[in-house]
């Protein structure tokens, strides 16, 4: 967003256009950032204050010459209209530095802003590409994203979470992720969370080193050759919503291919979420990068034009001081909102950020999205005991919509690690209680899970997926799958936004990585086919996700733990709209014995529905479920602090939701 920069009449200075006198008609100080095509050519502009002089170069082999050069706006900034520079071209900065002989002091640069980076193999290193936002026909008109308490986020790796065939050597691809939308929707999350989508330096990555920020990952693109196979199944998926199709030209951009993922995703009702690394950038910086954009000498108080030299994650820290760094960071997520329409951001290591001067940076980042999109939602990653800090609206806080919590992932983690010791082993009940009580004064602003990218990803310390917490020895077996079942349950009923990683619905085992040739570390989908326990864990957890959508309760502030026995190993969540009931219970058991006629206490007495049973998804449809038969009734008869209470048939490792009426 450009809404930071000085936009003064009398700071409007025209620029001259390639091999043509200057006009006032060209572009001033109100040209964006970048290059931005329009009817005359394609205005271009970078920030250089360092530099002596900047040019514009088309070709592998230009070399700066007077009628490729920028000219200079007095504010750090150079510009100029190149009329022969069109959509799908490619280009270049050339910056001339201070001091031209000490390394990196000049030469071709890539454009900080560029919208797409080419895969030619003709050129010797990437070109940036000249791309018309306006090019991709978007079919999601009327759109609204779900409302914050109604999320039910899915994070995924775009690289390992679905590959096709035809893409076994490079990995999974945008279009392999639109392809495959149907399956999340029948899911029933509502939200999807991509791990980091910006151009990173390897070949394979999470995506937290990037490097070229509004420049989708090049490894994520189907070359225009291979696009055919995906072009039907996209085709076929736009027809069942009354939409019409694509041709092979729209969606050969890379730029295209991600928006295509994102407007399908809208048509099935699914938000998408981008996670978005502003604490630092890249690592292994090269020569052609923003680290030496203008060239300055190494050894200045930022160490380069972007960045401090503090280090985080084998990267730089952003000099947050300086306004224009700001500026950068803050128009990506403008661009990102207006360009590809996502639904929200989920900003890593937020303390980072405000920790080394960045808190009014969060302060001017947060309030920008939220004038530019009030719905969507800012989910920091903010480690500390201050909780509200985040959330906290300007001037006391940073301004988020909610934050990442660890009290119920490490708590019901290592519940699910003590249950695997046996029917003999101690449990943490109350461990679990008190992580579930809100923190915040709007519960829904703690983003809950138990996986995520970190905690099941190959070599963390402790890494380890819930199945494989469950029973170590296998994670299929019975054991495994029902204290795994019970562990979602929770999740869900926990009062927050619920946060799934991929491969947790379907009961997978395997520690993960971002390199798709380690076959071990892929989510076994195959596994769905040849594995009774798989499919019916995913049976479960789309009949969980349906109760957390179906029942309002669910998704309210009005939560308590009315019973945490560790002796018994049982736990009971209620869960409530104030002035309006739809109470819903959660009744949990972590005893490796079936218990009957064990009685819980209930908000009143009367008929109560059995919504769910999670005994019944063991060989689904299990013929003999320990239950309740559909419903219970409730006595008037006081227990656990309620006026009523209920007689249960409670299986072994199980979890039954109860709602009444």
């Amino acid at each position: 967003m450009q809404g930071l920069r000085s936009q003064r009449p009398d700071d409007y200075l025209t620029l001259r256009k390639f091999a043509m006198p200057v006009r006032a008609s060209d572009a001033g100080l109100h040209t964006p950032m970048g290059a931005t095509p329009t009817p005359e050519g394609t205005t271009l502009r970078c920030w250089a204050p360092s530099a002596q002089s900047a040019y514009v170069l088309t070709s592998p082999t230009d070399q700066p010459k007077a009628e490729n050069q920028l000219i200079s706006l007095g504010d750090g900034t150079w510009a100029a209209l190149d009329p022969d520079l069109r959509e799908g071209a490619s280009y270049l900065f050339w910056i001339n530095g201070p001091e031209p002989k000490v390394a990196f002091g000049s030469g071709r640069k890539r454009d900080p802003y560029a919208r797409e980076l080419t895969l030619d193999p003709a050129f010797p290193s990437s070109f940036c590409v000249v791309r018309d936002p306006g090019t991709y026909p978007w079919h999601d008109a009327g759109w609204h994203p779900p409302a914050f308490a109604d999320l039910i986020i899915y994070q995924l790796h775009v690289g390992t979470w679905h590959i096709a065939a035809s893409r076994s050597t490079r990995g999974g691809s945008f279009l392999d992720v639109a392809t495959n939308l149907p399956y999340l929707a029948a899911l029933g999350i509502t939200a999807i969370q991509l791990l980091p989508v910006q151009e990173f330096e390897t070949e394979f990555s999470l995506g937290y080193n990037g490097v070229d920020y509004f420049s989708p990952e090049g490894e994520y693109q189907v070359p225009p050759n291979a696009i055919g196979s995906y072009l039907d199944q996209i085709n076929a998926l736009l027809g069942t919503f009354g939409k019409p199709p694509l041709t092979t030209a729209q969606l050969a951009p890379a730029v295209n291919q991600l928006k295509c993922l994102i407007d399908l995703a809208h048509l099935h009702g699914i938000a998408v979420i981008f996670d978005i690394v502003y604490n630092h950038a890249g690592g292994d910086f090269d020569a052609q990068s923003l680290f030496f954009f203008d060239c300055r000498p190494r050894g200045n108080n930022n160490d380069s034009l972007y960045f401090t030299d503090q280090g985080w994650a084998n990267g730089l820290i952003f000099a947050y001081w300086n306004q224009n760094v700001r500026q950068f960071l803050i128009d990506n997520a403008g661009f990102f909102l207006r360009e590809y329409r996502i639904d929200g951001f989920r900003y890593d290591e937020v303390r980072v950020i405000s920790d080394h001067g960045g808190r009014q940076f969060c302060q001017d980042l947060t309030g920008t999205v939220r004038y530019v999109n009030p719905a969507a939602i800012q989910i920091a990653e903010y480690w500390d005991p201050d909780r509200p800090n985040a959330v906290r609206p300007p001037p006391d806080g940073l301004g988020f919509d909610a934050e990442l919590g660890d009290g119920l992932r490490d708590a019901l983690r290592d519940l699910i690690r003590q249950a695997s010791g046996g029917e003999t082993a101690a449990l943490d009940l109350d461990r679990v209680a008190g992580a579930l009580a809100p923190i915040l004064a709007d519960p829904w602003r703690m983003v809950q899970f138990v996986e995520n990218q970190d905690e099941t990803y190959v070599g963390h310390d402790g890494a380890a997926r819930i199945a494989a917490l469950a029973d170590a020895a296998d994670p299929s077996a019975w054991y495994g799958r029902s204290r795994a079942r019970v562990a979602l349950a929770i999740l869900l009923v926990a009062a927050g936004i619920p946060s799934l990683f991929m491969g947790q619905e379907t009961l997978e085992p395997r520690l993960w990585s971002d390199d798709p040739s380690r076959p071990d570390t892929l989510i076994n989908w195959q596994a769905l086919s040849t594995d009774p326990a798989r499919r019916d864990y995913l049976r479960f957890a789309t009949d969980m996700i349906a109760q957390r959508r179906r029942l309002p309760a669910l998704r309210g502030p009005g939560i308590r733990v009315s019973r945490a026995n560790s002796f018994e190993r049982v736990l009971v969540i209620h869960r409530w709209l104030e002035g309006e009931g739809a109470d819903v219970v959660l009744v949990a058991s972590l005893d490796e014995r079936a218990k009957f006629a064990y009685r819980v206490g209930l908000p009143a007495a009367g008929p109560w529905r059995e919504c769910l049973n999670s005994d019944v998804y063991d060989a689904f449809p299990n013929p003999h479920p320990v239950g309740n038969d559909g419903s219970v009734n409730a006595e008037p008869t006081p227990w656990d602090g309620f006026a009523a209470s209920a007689a249960l048939n409670i299986p072994a490792n199980g979890a039954l939701v109860l709602a009444r009426g």
